[in-house]
């Protein structure tokens, strides 16, 4: 499988159709879903319907916007990193997630991970804002965005199709640009 790059612990890799039961095990952990759909079951058939997405390939980039995380040492599969453009064509603009196994989570990863495809973005890709989002309650996701340097730019309000627990605080927002990224290096 094509790795796309590596850290001191991580490979972040193109994800394959083989990838299903991984994805199936993430999406169907409550506590990994909970700020995302409320914690309920995923099926099968929506993570099937969803591959599509990791697998796409942005033409501004010649790559994918989805790589699937494993521990380097080990090729344990932690989760996975968006690191998309919102745009098909243009790199300036990119949204950051990530979505990682409960065993990874307080280990770094989620920070290690960003970290490289921020440095990556910025370096390689002609990446101008990194852009990230999450329910305002999500306290573990918004102080991996602050040790990123990413800043708070604005709250707002998401489209859940149902009530997720925490929703009524609505969500934020978060932002770095690359002369704010230069400037911290």
């Amino acid at each position: 499988m094509p790795r796309f790059l590596e850290t001191d612990r991580l490979v972040l890799r193109a994800f394959t159709a083989a990838d299903i039961d991984h994805l199936f095990a993430l999406d169907n952990d409550p506590e990994v879903m909970r700020f995302l759909n409320g914690g309920r079951p995923t099926s099968r058939e929506t993570v099937e319907a969803n591959l599509p997405r990791l697998l796409h390939d942005y033409p501004c980039w010649k790559t994918r916007g989805y790589w699937a995380a494993q521990e380097k040492h080990t090729g344990t599969f932690l989760g996975w990193f968006e690191f998309r453009p919102l745009e098909e064509h243009s790199p300036a603009v990119v949204e950051l997630g990530y979505r990682l196994h409960q065993a990874a989570w307080g280990r770094g990863y989620a920070t290690e991970g960003s970290r490289a495809l921020i440095h990556k973005g910025f370096t390689d890709l002609g990446v101008e804002l990194v852009t990230a989002d999450t329910m305002a309650v999500n306290a573990r996701s918004r102080r991996v965005m602050e040790k990123l340097g990413l800043s708070f730019v604005r709250n707002f309000t998401g489209d859940y199709p149902e009530r997720i627990e925490g929703s009524e605080h609505g969500d934020v927002a978060y932002e770095l640009t690359r002369t704010g990224w230069e400037q911290t290096r």
